[in-house]
């Protein structure tokens, strides 16, 4: 099995996507962040992105580490539980 490349890169309509480096097919992640936001983050738009699609991808590798009962219990809780994220 061949390993694949990703890359994140910023699309003509401002929004930053993950993107597998050899395919030009739908991005695996996109975000897009409202003008408010960026006038906060000035130039530090891609860092952003960057960090919280670092962020995703640890989160992702943990879940697919864990036991798929411990998995189901913890997307219950996301699903069911307090929906307010800090």
């Amino acid at each position: 099995m061949s390993a694949s490349l990703y890359e994140i890169v910023e699309l003509s309509n401002g929004e930053v996507v993950l993107q597998r480096a050899d395919e030009n097919g739908e991005p695996l992640v996109s975000i897009r962040f409202s003008a408010e936001s960026l006038s906060f983050m000035r130039d530090g738009k891609f860092d952003v992105a960057k960090a919280m699609i670092e962020a995703g991808m640890e989160v992702a590798g943990d879940l697919a580490e864990m036991p798929s009962d411990d998995w189901a219990e913890e997307a219950d809780m996301e699903l069911y539980g307090n929906q307010t994220l800090h």
